[in-house]
Formats: C-alpha cells, sequence, structure tokens
C-alpha cells in the first residue's frame, strides 16, 4: 500500500489503540431508559441489533431527526450525511446516491441499493440515469433511515459496490392513534401529512398514510415561453401497511406504496462559454476548424450579462416541459418462528415504475441571431415513455442460532427479474426548433446569417430485461466471550438484456432550410426518409423511406456475468461498550448493454476489495455519549464509468499530433456510453460521535474524508475522420473519482429547555455542514488549463450551508406539536452539478442548488 494508506490506517489503529484503554466510567452500559435515548436499533444484517453492535460504518437517523433537517428526497438526505452525495445532473426526482465515491452513471446498475421494507426499489431504466431508489413521498412516517457504507451483498437483495440504504417504515402498532401534519414555506410550498393507524384486534393491525407536497420552483424562467419557474415539487404519496399475527408463531406483514409526481422538471444555467471555438477535449489536440456553434452560446452569456439576469434566472424555450412519474409496490413479508433456534423468512415483492419527460437537456438556450434556441430537446414517445418497468423480486431466509448461542447464522435465496410494461421510446431534437415532433415538423437553427445549418430528430426505442439470481450465507462464531468471527458468501448471476429500434432523420443542412413536398420541414430535404441511428457510415444503404413502420433497425445485445463475493471479519469486545473489528469484503455490480453506443455497446462487471478497521465506542457516566471511527481502503478494478467521443462534422478538420486530419466520413453517432476504463483507489477516514455533556443538550458531529484517484485507465482509440477526437471526455490517471469532496464535516447541536411538562418540550437545533469541492464531471478540466473558459464548472466549489430549528413538542400540555425551520440560512448560492456541454456545444451549465428555504409545521396527534 502507499504512504497516504498506511497513514490513514496507523491513524485507525491509534484511535483503536487509545479507546481500548478507556477508563471505567465509560463502561457501562447504554440502557433504553438512559437520557440519552436508550439504544439505536438497526436491520443492517437483516436481524435487529443495537447499532454499536454492528461492524458497520452507519449513519442513522429517526423521523424526528428527519424532520428537523427538513428531509423530503434524497438529495436533502445526502446533503447531511458524511460519505453520502448525491448525483442531481437531472433533477432531485431523478437523482441517484454516491458513497465513497462510487456513483452511477448514465444508465449503468445503481452503485448504491435503496430499499424500503426489506426489499430493493423497483428497476427503472431510460436513455438517462434514473435514480431506482428514494423517489418522492418515500420519506414520510419512518421508523429510520439507514446509510451503510462499503460493499453490500452477502445479505441483501442486489450486489453493490458503494453501500444501501434502508428506508424502514412504522410498522402498525396495537394503539388506535394517528396525526395530521401540514407544512407552510416559502416558494408557496404546501404540504400535508396524515397517518391513521388502527388495531382491528389483537392480531389484525393496520396503518395508513398520505403525503402531499407542492412547492414553485427557485429557478425563474425569463423567456416567456413555457412555465415561470423550474425545480418544482409537487407529489402525491400514499402508503398502506397491514400487520396479521396468523398464530403466535406466524406473522405476514404486508406493505402497499404508490406515489406519483408531476413537475416542470429541472434546468441549468448556462456558466461560461469556449469564446475561443476550438475543441477542447482531454487528449490535448485542437481542432483546426472553428465550429461555429460553439460560438452560439457566448452570445446568451453576453446577453443575460446585459440584461441582469441573476443567479437563479434561466431561459427555457419548452412550452410544455415536464418529469412526470408514477411508482408503486407491493411488499409481503411472512416470518415463520419454526423454533426457539430457526426462523423461516419469505419476502416478496411487485412494483412498476414509470416516467416520461421532456426537457431541454442542458439548460438555457443559445440567443442565436436575435432567436432564443434550443441545443437538445428530449419528448415521450409517440407509442410509450421513456421508461415503463415492473419489477418482481423473491428473497427466502432461513435465520438460526446454536443452542448455546456461540453460532449465529443466515442462508437464503434470491431472485429479481424486471422487464418493460410496454414499449419505451424517447424523441430526441437536436439544434431544431419543432412545433410538431412526432410529425418531424422542426426547423434547425442557423448560424453565421443562415450560411451553415445543423440538425436532425432521432428515435430511440430502447426496451431493457433484467434477471438477477443469487444464493448467500453468513454467519457468526463467538470464539471466546470477546472475540467473534463473521464470514460470509454470495455467488450472484446477471443477465441484462436491450433491444433497441433506433432511427434519425437525414444528415443536418449545410444551406438552409429545405421543406420537403409534402410540406414537414425535414433535415437534408430527406421527406419521409430516415436512416438507422447506428448506421455505420451517412451513406450506409440502410437509408431507405417509411423506416419507422419497419424493423430495419433493430439491435439486440445481451450481457451475462456470475461473481462471488465475500466478507470476512473479526470483532473483539473488550467490554460490553467497546467493540473494534477487522474487515475484508468483495465488492461487485454487474455489467450492462446499451446498444445505442456503436461499437461500445457492453461493457463488464466492476469489482472492488475492501479493507476497513473501526472501533465503536459507548460511554455513560458525568459525560455520555458514542464515538466510532473507521479506516477504509478500497481497491476498484474495471470501474464503469461514461466515455464522450463525438460525432465529427464533415467539412471540418482536427489537428491530431500536428496533422491537419479533415472529416471524410462522419459516424452517424458519437460515442457516449459507458466503458470500464481500468483501476482506482478511494482510501479515507470516517467519524461520528455524540455527546450529551449535561442535561438537554445533545451534541453530534459527523466527519468523512475520502481520497480518490485513477490508477490506470485503457481508453478506446478514436478515428479522427469519423469522430470528433479533439472533444473527447475520458477519466485519466492521477483524476479524482466524481462526487466525492476530500472532507466532509456535519455539526448537529440540540438543546432542550429545561420546562415544565405542562409547557410542553421546546428544543432549539442547529446543524452545519461544510463539503470540500468536488468534481461533478472531468469535461471541463482541459478547457480550463488552457484558459478557453474562465473556470471549470464541472468541479463544484465547496459549501457552508446552516440549517436551524425550533420545536415544541405538547404545546401547554396538548397533543399537538409545532416547528419552525429553515435550510441554507446564510442563502450561499452554489452549483451540485454541472451539464457536461463545453465538448460539444463549447459551453457548460451549472446545476443550482436550492436557496434558503423556511417554513413552519404545525402536527395534531390524536388516539391513545
Amino acid at each position: 500500500m502507499r504512504k497516504s494508506t498506511i497513514r490513514i490506517f496507523a491513524l485507525a489503529a491509534s484511535a483503536l489503540t487509545s479507546l481500548l484503554a478507556v477508563p471505567a466510567f465509560a463502561q457501562g452500559a447504554q440502557g433504553a431508559d438512559d437520557k440519552s435515548g436508550g439504544d439505536i436499533i438497526v436491520t443492517a444484517r437483516r436481524i435487529e441489533e443495537k447499532l454499536q453492535d454492528v461492524p458497520i460504518s452507519i449513519s442513522v437517523y429517526n423521523q424526528e431527526q428527519l424532520a428537523a433537517r427538513n428531509v423530503v428526497n434524497a438529495t436533502d438526505l445526502a446533503a447531511y450525511t458524511p460519505s453520502l452525495t448525491i448525483n442531481s445532473r437531472y433533477g432531485p426526482d431523478k437523482s441517484s446516491f454516491a458513497i465513497r465515491g462510487f456513483s452511477q452513471d448514465l444508465n449503468t446498475l445503481p452503485s448504491v441499493g435503496v430499499y424500503f421494507a426489506d426489499v430493493v426499489a423497483p428497476r427503472l431504466s431510460s436513455n438517462i440515469t434514473s435514480g431506482n431508489g428514494a423517489g418522492p413521498g418515500s420519506m414520510f412516517d419512518l421508523q429510520n433511515v439507514q446509510v451503510l457504507k462499503g460493499p453490500q451483498g452477502t445479505l441483501f437483495g442486489r450486489n453493490t459496490t458503494g453501500g444501501s440504504i434502508l428506508l424502514v417504515p412504522k410498522r402498525p402498532t396495537d394503539r388506535l392513534e394517528g396525526y395530521v401534519e401540514g407544512t407552510y414555506g416559502n416558494y408557496d410550498a404546501m404540504r400535508v401529512q396524515a397517518v391513521l393507524n388502527v388495531p382491528l384486534s389483537d392480531t389484525f393491525k393496520v396503518r395508513l398514510g398520505v403525503d402531499r407536497y407542492k412547492r414553485d420552483g427557485y429557478l425563474n424562467n425569463r423567456s416567456g415561453i413555457g412555465p415561470a419557474d423550474f425545480n418544482d415539487v409537487n407529489y402525491f404519496a400514499a402508503r398502506l401497511s397491514v400487520l396479521a399475527d396468523l398464530t403466535p408463531d406466524l406473522e405476514n406483514y404486508l406493505v402497499a406504496t404508490y406515489a406519483k409526481s408531476d413537475t416542470n422538471g429541472y434546468t441549468g444555467k448556462v456558466a461560461v462559454c469556449n469564446r475561443n471555438g476550438i475543441g477542447t477535449g482531454r487528449d490535448g489536440n485542437v481542432s483546426a476548424t472553428v465550429t461555429p456553434f460553439r460560438l452560439a452560446y457566448c452570445g446568451q452569456i453576453d446577453f443575460e450579462a446585459a440584461n441582469g439576469y441573476g443567479f437563479y434566472d434561466v431561459v427555457g424555450t419548452n412550452p410544455n416541459p415536464f418529469i412526470k412519474s408514477r411508482t408503486w409496490q407491493v411488499i409481503n413479508t411472512t416470518t415463520l418462528k419454526a423454533s426457539d433456534t430457526l426462523t423461516v423468512k419469505n419476502i416478496v415483492s411487485y412494483g412498476q415504475a414509470r416516467e416520461r419527460y421532456s426537457f431541454n437537456l442542458n439548460g438555457d438556450a443559445a440567443l442565436i441571431n436575435g432567436t432564443v434556441t434550443p441545443f437538445v430537446t428530449t419528448y415521450p414517445g409517440a407509442i410509450g415513455p421513456q421508461g415503463q418497468q415492473w419489477s418482481f423480486t423473491e428473497e427466502f431466509q432461513l435465520q438460526g442460532r446454536s443452542g448455546n448461542d456461540r453460532f449465529d447464522w443466515q442462508a437464503g435465496f434470491y431472485f429479481e427479474k424486471s422487464s418493460p410494461i410496454g414499449p419505451q421510446e424517447q424523441h430526441t431534437a437536436i439544434f431544431a426548433n419543432c412545433t410538431n415532433v412526432y410529425a418531424f415538423q422542426c426547423t434547425p437553427f442557423a448560424i453565421l446569417g443562415g450560411s451553415f445549418a445543423v440538425g436532425n430528430v432521432s428515435v430511440a426505442r430502447n426496451d431493457y430485461f433484467f434477471n438477477n439470481t443469487a444464493v448467500y450465507a453468513q454467519g457468526t462464531y463467538k470464539l471466546t466471550d470477546q472475540l467473534s468471527l463473521t464470514a460470509g458468501g454470495r455467488w450472484t448471476w446477471d443477465k441484462v438484456r436491450t433491444t433497441g429500434d433506433g432511427y434519425t432523420t437525414g444528415n443536418g443542412l449545410t444551406n438552409g432550410t429545405r421543406v420537403s413536398p409534402t410540406g414537414l420541414t425535414l433535415f437534408g430535404g430527406l421527406a419521409n426518409q430516415f436512416r438507422c441511428s447506428q448506421a455505420a457510415t451517412p451513406t450506409d444503404p440502410v437509408v431507405r423511406a417509411n423506416l419507422p413502420t419497419n424493423k430495419a433497425c433493430f439491435r439486440e445485445y445481451t450481457q451475462k456475468s456470475n461473481k462471488p463475493t465475500w466478507t470476512i471479519d473479526l470483532e473483539y469486545k473488550p467490554t460490553n461498550d467497546i467493540m473494534a473489528y477487522a474487515k475484508y469484503s468483495r465488492g461487485y455490480r454487474g455489467g450492462g448493454v446499451n446498444q445505442s453506443s456503436v461499437g461500445f455497446e457492453q461493457w463488464n462487471p466492476e469489482r472492488v476489495d475492501t479493507y476497513e478497521l473501526g472501533v465503536k465506542t459507548s460511554f455513560s457516566g458525568a459525560v455520555r455519549g458514542t464515538f466510532n471511527v473507521t479506516g477504509f481502503y478500497n481497491n476498484f478494478q474495471d470501474q464503469q464509468v461514461s466515455v464522450f467521443i463525438g460525432a465529427c462534422t464533415a467539412g471540418t478538420s482536427q489537428v491530431i499530433n500536428g496533422a491537419t486530419i479533415p472529416c471524410s466520413s462522419p459516424a452517424p453517432v458519437g460515442i457516449n456510453g459507458i466503458q470500464n476504463v481500468g483501476k482506482s483507489r478511494i482510501q479515507g477516514i470516517e467519524a461520528d460521535l455524540m455527546l450529551e455533556p449535561f442535561d438537554g443538550f445533545r451534541l453530534e458531529v459527523g466527519y468523512a474524508y475520502i481520497d480518490t484517484k485513477v490508477l490506470e485507465t485503457n481508453v478506446p482509440g478514436c478515428d479522427p475522420i469519423r469522430f470528433a477526437c479533439v472533444d473527447s471526455v475520458y477519466l485519466l490517471p492521477g483524476d479524482e473519482l466524481v462526487f466525492s469532496p476530500k472532507n466532509r464535516l456535519t455539526v448537529t447541536g440540540t438543546y432542550t429547555l429545561p420546562l415544565d411538562e405542562s409547557i410542553g418540550k421546546i428544543s432549539l437545533g442547529a446543524t452545519f455542514v461544510h463539503t470540500d469541492q468536488q468534481y461533478a464531471s472531468h469535461a471541463g478540466d482541459h478547457a480550463f488549463s488552457i484558459g478557453a473558459i474562465p473556470y471549470n464548472v464541472g468541479l463544484v466549489p465547496p459549501t457552508d450551508l446552516l440549517t436551524l430549528n425550533l420545536s415544541w413538542a405538547d404545546v401547554g400540555g396538548a397533543p399537538i406539536d409545532f416547528a419552525l425551520f429553515a435550510t441554507n440560512v446564510t442563502n450561499q448560492k452554489y452549483r451540485v452539478s454541472s451539464g457536461n456541454g463545453l465538448s460539444t456545444l463549447g459551453a457548460d451549465f451549472a446545476i443550482l442548488g436550492e436557496p434558503r428555504m423556511v417554513g413552519a409545521r404545525l402536527k395534531f396527534r390524536f388516539g391513545d
């Protein structure tokens, strides 16, 4: 290992040594009646255990803590959790998680599995990254949220390299009770939650909840076209839980969820432009031809500056932008206590997820010859939405222990299958304004007085089929009363299949718009003629009339893989309140396919070897609390990342290693897909501290240090007569992995006023979160280094965000709770991601974080 790695483990070992020598006052048990609130119970290993007894780095939040931080979606959760970041490139509704630098790119499988009631979220695969996880309406009426860091798979349904997030809903209870809660805030935010719990009998209990949230967007659309704002919230969610004790030893637990979201979608704000007009790819070469559309966005930036556009002012050109999603899932868990030493559990689920969207892919439109014009606009298909999948899972578990309680074990079988509900299709207009994209009534925009015009419309029909099967087992054996050994293994068989039937209109114009004899405004004057998007060259003989009505462009690819994964850890407990552990795990994420990435349709599995040293301590006495620290090192191989190499434009040239090479045979489409690029190293430390130094005050501190580095890459070669090699974007040795800030610190302080119970319980809280700068993309690295752009939009600056809250429970002794909250109190203006448009457009776009949000909540509780 390198010196920096040795230092990290030396720090962890030093902490371990010092903590094992804590004085006797720290060795008392933390009981359930302690003022610290008792032990935190988690299900990270599929059974209920105390948090401090689990050899995994975990962050846990109960519903009260989520409410205090105003956590309502995945983006909010990531803002407060060390080591957890979010890729919100396509807005909060389509966000995907990243843990310890393991992120999900494009349409790869999630690197972080999101589980609700022990079942992974329904799959959803479309043309851009989808969350496959904590969508709208997931964050209400929860028992807790558990963030598990590091490879998971020996005990969980789906293999993941980054970690897992467990959303644990509240189960029905034996009390007739419920609540109604209303929230109002700025941006006309209105949220209503209601829950009713009814014990119909001693053995049959029902819990029903709803969550309705609507808020205006914080991005102001100044184009006068389409909605007045973007990044709004508008969802409805409902949940039904039924708990039936069929016999004293047989339990059935049913959970049904439904969520529907309908928003204006997200948009990016144009931030920088390449005024040189030359290629800015990562290979260091340049284009010999100044491509006019590279300069187009500079006019928009100048226009916005001259007209006083603010930080949150954007320009939309889509008259009807939207992101609409609908998800439902039914989960049934049957648990049989076969004996005192054996439990049999079966978990089965079925769900459906749908999404359709229409938005400008990058964001702000460009001002071209006085006309505001988009670059890429997406539309749902004429025969189906962009994504609609059904998912079925079946998991059978056996949980047991030996009669002398020295050996606990679990074993199981897992099966998952997902297929399209119906056809999936997307229409995409590039460099064009469309009045009817389905009839191809679109006009390409002209640059330089109309002497240069480009544009086309493509149709992509991509269907995805998933089949996942696994067997697993894990056991813990107590070698002594203080020393335990845990070992687990799993073998997974993955199969991914995709079918596609994509086509595009003829090449872009070179001398302005032509109108076909039928009256349709097409590109290249090809009336009712198209060619396959995957054609080898523009002159490929598949150009034909009426192509959309047949399957001349049909292609199919299948990726199969099967791999073992495992974990081994040694746990040492010198006292009841101290646990040290050393762990080695192998993680794996399955390969995938994308038939639209010509020549690079498939990618292989990735794997990671993780080494961890950790210690967990609890202490009581004059000062109560916990302290946990983990040091980790990841050897990451065959990682799945995006590679972009655009198709060159006829009539342009590139200077490659000093030679001028014309674009003589442009590729029909660029390479915009996933590749296994090589090796990376991820290492770091995670620590969390909870202290209650005196009655009424609680301090929580979380810290993560993550050091990532690409060690080796293997990038495909580029043919300059077909591709714009000067615009290629990919990882290089020495790069940091995206969404992996080096340091993140969270500090939360809560003080409960010493008041009489007749007044109620009043608490004041504050949370401060510092996050270092992090890469959202490396697309702008070379352009910034040569001075083509003023700053690198792909490098997200550091943030310091403050949240304040005041909660008053049992107001005046009544069953009423009141709260005030404010997030981003200092109203910091910050970016969360980038649009990655520099290499294609000569401009890049900033995805903007939320401004200050303030509000008040009122909750009325009723029942026993």
